[in-house]
């Protein structure tokens, strides 16, 4: 997960791990704000990242052996994930990821350590990329994403993508009463993505984490053909 407007942090750790009876609540006292790169890293290293599946999604695997091409993705706020990272660099794909959690680089780059892959510390929206991708893979990314700032990711997602490039992953879809995490809305979505992207597919995920069991969809985002350079750099 990455940036977004935080509630009181205690709350949010409570509520996401599910323990709302434990004694022990971390003092997250450095940063209470989710969109600036601290508050991701006390969760880091304190170990409080309930959204981590610790497995390689089975929509994944699916979506992976039933495409023929291969070639460079990009997983955005890749977190500590570093299972995802090493299944795409054995199905054949060049992978980059990034983060802009030191702690959370830091501790995928330990967890991979011999790894031909691109490991970057730095903002997915600001990092200067030397080319574009065939793929970018989501997950946790866009909902701890303020809502506001979605219109701002469907561009750069666009923006990095090669001709006929996909946004790919395992969405967070519902309700939510105290965000993040940040759903997503089916009229919402097609707002937000549609400007940019075709809905190729969208199947709903059976094997979620606890804190976001029943809300989570895999959806194949396709790039327009008719996404111009015009309206990708927003002129």
């Amino acid at each position: 997960m990455r940036p977004g407007r935080s509630r009181p942090p205690s709350l949010s750790v409570k509520r996401a791990t599910g323990y709302a009876g434990r004694s022990t609540i971390i003092a997250m006292t450095e940063s209470s704000d989710s969109a600036v790169p601290a508050f991701w890293n006390q969760r880091y290293a304190c170990g409080e990242t309930p959204w981590t599946l610790h497995a390689i999604p089975a929509t994944l695997r699916s979506f992976v052996k039933r495409t023929r091409a291969r070639g460079r993705v990009l997983i955005p706020g890749c977190g500590t994930d570093h299972q995802v990272l090493r299944f795409f660099q054995s199905a054949g794909f060049e992978v980059t990821a990034i983060d802009f959690s030191t702690v959370a680089v830091a501790q995928i780059k330990e967890a991979l350590g011999n790894f031909d892959g691109k490991i970057i510390h730095g903002d997915f929206c600001k990092f200067d990329f030397p080319s574009q991708f065939d793929l970018i893979y989501e997950r946790t990314f866009v909902c701890a994403l303020h809502p506001r700032r979605w219109p701002q990711y469907a561009k750069r997602a666009a923006q990095l993508l090669r001709p006929r490039g996909k946004l790919v992953g395992v969405f967070f879809y519902g309700t939510e009463p105290d965000p993040p995490p940040y759903p997503l809305s089916k009229t919402g979505a097609a707002e937000i993505f549609g400007k940019y992207f075709r809905l190729a597919r969208d199947v709903k995920v059976s094997d979620s984490v606890a804190m976001f069991a029943g809300m989570e969809r895999w959806q194949e985002w396709q790039l327009r053909s008719g996404a111009t350079q015009k309206r990708i750099e927003g002129r």
